[in-house]
């Protein structure tokens, strides 16, 4: 079983939603309708279905879980092995936010669900925690089959259209090309979870046409924001004709906190990769404060300054500056190439100055890439609309699970585990709700 659930029984009411089915211990079952087909709304739907509630999804795009098969293109990274305290700083400001839902589901637990899909995990050398099959092609496969043995009624090519202002009912309309619009179904379900996701890669069903809809209903959504994305650089174009394309390996970056060692990649517009995004949430703040920021790279962080110094003054006469640099301490061109750009070609003439350069490069960042071409996302449903089991304070009955909620996370497995964590809370919130509203009759 995914998570704890409910056991009592639960007494049956009259849904427009359908069938209300009867269990073998002749409790009735609740309906769920569960909006958004992605990890975090399939992980919901898997927890009430498990607890004996008749549950549909309804996502928009023709498949489920398109994202979640983009983000396991590289090898699926599911959660993070590191301790869990360490672990939830990760989620910065909002820690505190999801301590308890990642504490009830936390990775152990990501673990024994994969590999009750008969998918193993490792840990790799980072700590990071993948399938055994790496893909997301594998697991994904084997949790609809699940999903559907469990009676889980898949819908795809539904889009959810907001509520209807008159009777508060689940406006949901079959998406279908090449076809006159369908009259909307308005659905009554006694459960609504809603996990649809942040407005990242749109061309998977990402695309945060949701916020207005939940703003016509009062509900406080923060601007969502580019999280884990690249920044703008004002690149001259003999550095792109020359370095485009080419990661700077084995660098430390910082921006107002504390350096973060990686790799990045020089893109036509800016830089991008695992150490960029560690350090995006600062670089972000500094941009929308000021217009821009100076994010400091140092290029050999496994040498001191003074090491560098001392490198560097072994020069031998009419050396060129590239050569030594390439020499002494071992800059790829790619490396040289940002100090001449940093420094408009300018560079220090002393091997002390010079050292001091290369281990506080600062590169001047203009903005972030834009939304739909990062990672994951920043903004959502603000947490003060929403109680301690994940429901709407405006819409009883109403849950909201996984990157749609105020919260951003770094790469690394942070960002699937805190969207299936809180999908499980929302979940058991929602059935530890539903028995309350319908208590057990004697």
């Amino acid at each position: 079983m995914v998570a704890r659930v409910p056991r009592s029984r639960l007494r049956a009411v009259n849904s427009e939603f359908g069938a209300v089915a009867t269990a073998a211990s002749g409790a009735a079952r609740p309906s769920a309708a569960v909006i958004g087909g992605g990890p975090g709304g399939l992980m919901a739907a898997e927890v009430l279905a498990r607890a004996g509630a008749s549950v549909t999804v309804y996502e928009h795009m023709p498949s489920m879980g398109r994202k979640f098969l983009i983000a396991g293109r590289g090898g699926l990274n599911i959660t993070h092995s590191e301790p869990l305290e360490q672990f939830m700083t990760r989620y910065g400001d909002k820690q505190n936010a999801l301590a308890q839902s990642v504490s009830a589901f936390p990775p152990e637990s990501v673990q024994a669900w994969c590999e009750s899909l008969s998918q193993k995990t490792f840990v790799g050398s980072s700590g990071r925690i993948f399938p055994l099959g790496f893909r997301a092609t594998e697991l994904l496969r084997s949790w609809l089959v699940d999903l559907e043995t469990l009676g889980v009624s898949l819908q795809t090519s539904h889009r959810w259209l907001g509520w209807d202002q008159a009777t508060g009912a689940l406006l949901v309309a079959a998406d279908e090309k090449n076809s006159d619009p369908i009259q909307p179904q308005q659905l009554f379900p006694d459960i609504t979870i809603m996990s649809l996701g942040g407005g990242s890669w749109q061309r998977t069903g990402s695309d945060g046409r949701w916020v207005p809809k939940f703003e016509e209903m009062g509900i406080n959504v923060h601007k969502l924001r580019p999280a884990n994305s690249g920044f703008l650089v004002d690149w001259t174009a003999e550095f792109i004709t020359k370095f485009e394309g080419m990661p700077v390996k084995n660098v430390s970056v910082q921006a107002r906190g504390n350096p973060v060692r990686g790799e990045m990649m020089i893109t036509a517009d800016g830089i991008e990769g695992g150490c960029v995004y560690a350090v995006g949430r600062e670089l972000r703040a500094a941009c929308d404060a000021q217009g821009n920021t100076v994010m400091l790279i140092d290029l050999r962080p496994d040498l001191r300054v003074e090491q560098v110094e001392q490198r560097l003054s072994t020069a031998k006469p009419k050396e060129s500056t590239s050569t030594l640099l390439r020499r002494t301490i071992g800059l790829p061109p790619v490396a040289i190439g940002l100090l001449r750009e940093a420094t408009k070609n300018v560079l220090p003439r002393q091997a002390f100055d010079m050292a001091v350069l290369i281990k506080s490069l600062p590169l001047q960042v203009v903005a972030t890439e834009e939304l739909d071409r990062a990672i994951s996302t920043a903004g959502g449903v603000a947490f003060e609309e929403l109680d301690d089991r994940f429901m709407l304070h405006r819409l009883p009955g109403v849950f909201v699970a996984g990157e749609m909620i105020d919260w951003e996370a770094p790469t690394g497995g942070y960002l699937l585990q805190a969207t299936l964590s809180t999908a499980v809370a929302a979940a058991n919130g929602a059935l530890s709700w539903w028995e309350e509203e319908h208590p057990t009759e004697m």
